[in-house]
C-alpha cells in the first residue's frame, strides 16, 4: 500500500515539474553581433579514430580562413561567444 502512495507522489511532482528546465534554449539561426576580437565557439566534427566532439572557439576572420562562413554554420554548430 505505502508503494502505491510513493508511486503517485513521484508521479506528481514528475508532472508538476517545468518543462522548460528539461529542455535547450533554441541557437539563433544567424551568429550574433561582435568585435573583431569576439570569438564564436563552435562543435567540430569528431577526427578520425575517435567519436568525441570538440569545441573550438576563433574569431569571424580566423574561422573564415578555415572556409566557414560563421553566420551559416552558427544555426547548426554554433555553442556560445566569448566577447
Amino acid at each position: 500500500m505505502a508503494h502505491k502512495e510513493v508511486v503517485v507522489a513521484l508521479s506528481m511532482i514528475a508532472a508538476a515539474s517545468p518543462v522548460s528546465a528539461t529542455s535547450p534554449e533554441p541557437t539563433p539561426n544567424t551568429a550574433p553581433a561582435g568585435t573583431p576580437e569576439t570569438k564564436y565557439c563552435m562543435w567540430i566534427e569528431a577526427i578520425t579514430g575517435t567519436r568525441v566532439e570538440s569545441v573550438w572557439c576563433w574569431t569571424r576572420e580566423e574561422w573564415a580562413q578555415q572556409g566557414v562562413d560563421v553566420d551559416k554554420a552558427w544555426a547548426k554548430d554554433g555553442y556560445k561567444i566569448i566577447a
